[in-house]
């Protein structure tokens, strides 16, 4: 976690799908950071010492009261963290028309919403203020079973370059792509531990991401070290994913 504890004093920082997995790391590390953090999600985190609101980011009213509740109890918002979304497995194939709209709602036009919102505030702060996506290699590479997602994922990316333009030069917006990471929830998608490890070792770096390998790209992204840093994609995957066809081949390695 960073050791710039005092960084973000008196700075006011929402996080979205903060209950939990990279969201709750995100928290964790701006709390430790100094920042007043307010969450929202379906559950509340009791382990931390954030503010949580109850919102569903889908519904644009509830966004609204959420932005609104925020300034009314701090003042201000300096950050937003764009972290709330995800998808079940599912095929492209036979998955329901509504299911690809929740997909694309909770992953695209959520962060859209509440950037949105964010943005009229930071607009009428002297110190602007940061928005950060949190994007996946799935919007990055094909992404099999989750294609919605990986689609709006691509696009959030997309998005933030666009906004970083039109918001500019009060707001900054920038994103991390992020790739697997071990959390709670990891075994949802990679099964036991001994699942876990196998996807780890398919990393260069030799291991998954952990929450706070996340909030520490966060931190900086919202700091003024990178103060003139907009617009760009900042990717947190180890190092990525060796090629299959290396494995495949029967060539020798490279020295």
């Amino acid at each position: 976690m960073s050791t710039g504890s005092e960084n973000f004093a008196g700075q006011t920082v929402l996080v979205t799908g903060g209950s939990r997995g990279v969201g709750l790391g995100v928290v964790r590390g701006f709390l430790a950071a100094g920042a007043d953090v307010v969450t929202c999600g379906r559950a509340e985190t009791a382990d931390v010492d954030a503010r949580y609101l109850q919102a569903d980011v889908r519904d644009v009213s509830q966004v609204d009261a959420l932005v609104s509740a925020v300034v009314a109890e701090f003042g201000r918002l300096d950050v937003v963290v764009n972290n709330a979304g995800g998808s079940p497995p599912v095929d492209a194939a036979t998955a329901s028309p509504r299911l690809h709209e929740k997909i694309i709602a909770l992953n695209l036009l959520a962060p859209l919403h509440v950037s949105q919102r964010a943005n009229t505030v930071m607009q009428q702060q002297d110190s602007g203020g940061v928005i950060v996506m949190i994007g996946s290699v799935s919007g990055t590479r094909p992404s099999p079973g989750t294609a919605a997602y990986g689609a709006a994922k691509a696009g959030l990316a997309n998005l933030a370059t666009s906004l970083a333009v039109e918001w500019a030069p009060k707001v900054r917006v920038n994103t991390v792509v992020v790739g697997p990471v071990d959390t709670e929830l990891s075994h949802l998608h990679y099964g036991d531990a001994e699942g876990v490890a196998a996807v780890g070792a398919t990393i260069p770096a030799g291991r998954m991401a952990k929450p706070a390998d996340v909030a520490e790209a966060c931190l900086f992204l919202a700091s003024p070290s990178a103060g003139f840093i907009s617009g760009s994609t900042l990717t947190v995957h180890g190092g990525g994913e060796r090629p299959a066809f290396l494995a495949a081949s029967n060539a020798a390695p490279p020295r």
